[in-house]
């Protein structure tokens, strides 16, 4: 039986093997393929040593070239990880981000629902948000920005931008949120996250083209996560996402919700500790509502993802 100090040399030795091995940045990922970017910025198509992997687009991994590919031997530690979460399984966006900004649009109409629930899993990653509103040179601006008012009373930043009709103004409004910073960007399919990435980084279709040409995917549709640099510096870096019609929270608890809503948590401060703000008395939250410091639409998603997250799975 080995003793504490031959299992601590065991683990040095191993640790000392994968520091000598190459780091590279998870760019993209399709199936058990995953484009690898060096310190010096060459791509390099890896796969994982195993049937497994856990490797997102963002990680750090430690992989050793062979031949004409390389073998992803370790993944760093995170320091946070996106990810959503239903009762079947667990989809990671990505991780060690900076920020997270959740791109809607005037047309066609946003689900606040998907919004509130973006944000919930941001705050629970510990990841800053911010909204960008597009499309702002169509009629139905006044109503989406008055749907848009509860998030920048909660502190928010709400940017508004036309990303086709004012491609200069939108540039300039976004740019100095997103300097050298990494940052991913979610929202449903219509919103203009393709406009977005193509306005921002000047070389997006040809890496695309060269990352699908060698993972042998074919034709580039938005169905995987991939990174992009918008610097030659490789200081700022935007990461697209695929749409989505689902956006579970299960790995939140039920009794911590309030807690990543900051306007339900500015007025959380109940007569009992345990308050599920649904129904007890002496709550301060529902009370906030009635007193319209909550907004209503608010407080009535909140009560449908706590409803969710209190449902039991057989």
């Amino acid at each position: 039986m080995r003793g504490p100090g031959q299992r601590a040399a065991r683990s040095d030795r191993r640790m000392s093997k994968f520091q000598a091995l190459d780091l590279g940045l998870v760019v993209r990922g399709h199936g058990r393929h995953y484009i690898v970017e060096d310190a010096d910025g060459q791509r390099l198509v890896c796969h994982p040593r195993g049937k497994k992997s856990d490797a997102v687009v963002g990680d750090q991994v430690r992989f050793a070239e062979s031949g004409d590919e390389g073998v992803i031997e370790a993944v760093e530690p995170r320091r946070n990880l996106l990810f959503r979460q239903d009762e079947w399984k667990t989809k990671s966006f990505a991780a060690n981000l900076d920020q997270l900004l959740v791109l809607v649009a005037v047309e066609p109409v946003f689900s606040e629902s998907q919004l509130a629930r973006a944000l919930v899993a941001a705050e629970f990653a510990g990841i800053r948000a911010a909204i960008a509103l597009n499309k702002t040179d169509l009629p139905g601006t006044p109503e989406a920005r008055e749907r848009l008012a509860p998030y920048r009373a909660m502190g928010l930043t709400v940017f508004e931008v036309a990303l086709k009709a004012d491609r200069e103004g939108s540039r300039a409004t976004l740019s100095p949120w997103l300097q050298d910073q990494r940052t991913f960007v979610l929202g449903p399919s219509g919103t203009g996250k393709s406009t977005l990435i193509n306005l921002l980084v000047d070389n997006a279709q040809a890496q695309v083209g060269e990352i699908s040409q060698a993972l042998n995917s074919g034709r580039h549709t938005t169905t995987t996560t991939q990174w992009y640099w918008t610097d030659a510096t490789r200081a700022t870096a935007l990461i697209d996402s695929p749409g989505f019609q689902e956006f579970g929270l299960r790995q939140i608890d039920a009794a911590a919700l309030w807690r990543y809503m900051p306007d339900l948590r500015e007025h959380a401060d109940c007569r009992f500790h345990n308050c599920s703000h649904i129904h007890e008395p002496g709550c301060r939250v529902r009370a906030a509502v009635e007193a319209g410091l909550i907004s209503a639409s608010r407080y009535r998603i909140y009560g449908e993802i706590l409803e969710e997250l209190q449902r039991k799975s057989w």
